[in-house]
């Protein structure tokens, strides 16, 4: 799996925004210098994300942008899926039907509760964590991966974390 660019970037100008606190105005050109992205880019994402209610924007000599509500009240999870929306949804057959009209596989799928089951490790992880909560900081040791394998350890495969 993999995190698109959109996603990282967009998070990080809304981190930055949200360093900012509630009032505090950021311009595309700082936004732009401090996250080390072209200014094209980064009112791209500003855009998605003013469209999708996370940011709010004022012209003028004053004006920049800010976010639309305190960052303890912005649940991650909502922002990366304006960004870039979920890997696994009810929608997600209809998208990957190949040639044809359906999923051949529809009636006795085997790949479709794999992305159900991985969406949902993704949502534990990032059930009720606020950009305050990054803001702030992760602390959390690592997550303990699981052995799947029946194999002793050592034998060709890797010890766990």
């Amino acid at each position: 799996m993999k995190v698109s660019a959109q996603e990282e970037y967009g998070l990080r100008c809304m981190l930055s925004l949200a360093k900012e606190g509630r009032h505090g105005f950021l311009t595309i050109p700082e936004i732009s210098r401090r996250e080390g992205l072209t200014p094209s880019h980064v009112a791209k994402l500003l855009s998605i994300l003013r469209r999708s209610g996370f940011v709010k924007s004022t012209r003028g000599q004053l004006g920049g942008y800010m976010l639309a509500a305190p960052a303890d009240q912005m649940l991650v999870q909502d922002v990366l899926d304006a960004l870039g929306g979920r890997l696994f949804d009810s929608l997600f057959c209809d998208r990957h039907h190949g040639l044809l009209i359906e999923c051949s596989h529809e009636s006795d799928c085997r790949i479709k509760p794999l992305w159900s089951r991985i969406q949902t490790a993704v949502d534990s992880v990032l059930e009720g964590l606020t950009l305050q909560d990054l803001v702030a900081g992760l602390d959390d040791p690592p997550v303990q991966l699981q052995r799947l394998d029946r194999r002793p350890m050592g034998q060709g495969r890797p010890t766990p974390v």
